[in-house]
C-alpha cells in the first residue's frame, strides 16, 4: 500500500542544561496555549529556522528562552524524537535533543509572554505536567539511551 500523504515535518530543538554539581536541569513552564490546554514543563527549545544549523538553533533558543549562553560546540546530540503529530496539529516534527554542562549566564524567564517560570529542577524528571516528547528524551538521556524514539506513532508490523 502506498502512502500518498505529504510529509510536513519540522525540525525542533531543545537543550538539557545539566548542572552536575547540584544535579539539576534548566526548565521552563509554558503557559497554556491553543496547542496545549494547560501549563506544562519542558526544557528550553523551539523551532529551527530554515537554513539554520541545528546546534546553532539550540543555542539560540536557549538564549532566547532563558538568557543562558552556550557555544554550539559545547552541545552534544543526545536523543532524537520523531513525533507523529505536532503541537499545532500541522503534522510531524523531529525533536533534536542536545545536552550540555557548560554555559554562562543566570537562568531567567526571558519570555514572560510565553512562560510562567524558568527554574532549576531535579535532573531525574520534569515536574508534572510535562511535554511528553521531552519527558521521553530526558529519560533516555538519564538512562544512557536509546538515541532515538518515536512518539504518537501506531505500532507497525514488518
Amino acid at each position: 500500500m502506498t502512502n500518498t500523504s505529504v510529509m510536513n515535518s519540522r525540525n525542533t530543538v531543545c537543550v538539557i542544561v545539566h548542572d552536575k554539581v547540584t544535579d539539576r536541569i534548566a526548565a521552563v513552564l509554558y503557559a497554556a496555549r491553543n496547542w496545549f490546554p494547560q501549563p506544562a514543563w519542558t526544557v528550553p527549545g523551539g523551532k529551527a529556522e530554515p537554513g539554520e544549523a541545528l546546534d546553532e538553533a539550540a543555542a539560540r533558543e536557549l538564549k532566547e528562552e532563558t538568557g543562558l549562553l552556550v557555544d554550539p560546540a559545547d552541545l552534544a546530540l543526545v536523543h532524537v524524537v520523531h513525533a507523529e503529530q505536532g503541537w499545532d496539529q500541522a503534522g510531524q516534527f523531529v525533536l533534536f535533543v542536545f545536552a550540555t554542562d557548560t554555559w554562562t549566564g543566570e537562568l531567567t524567564n526571558t519570555e514572560p509572554d510565553k512562560h510562567l517560570a524558568a527554574r532549576w529542577v531535579a535532573a531525574d524528571r520534569l515536574p508534572e505536567p510535562a511535554f511528553p516528547t521531552v519527558t521521553q528524551a530526558l529519560a533516555a538521556f538519564r538512562d544512557g539511551g536509546p538515541s532515538f524514539s518515536r512518539y504518537g506513532w501506531s505500532a507497525t508490523s514488518t
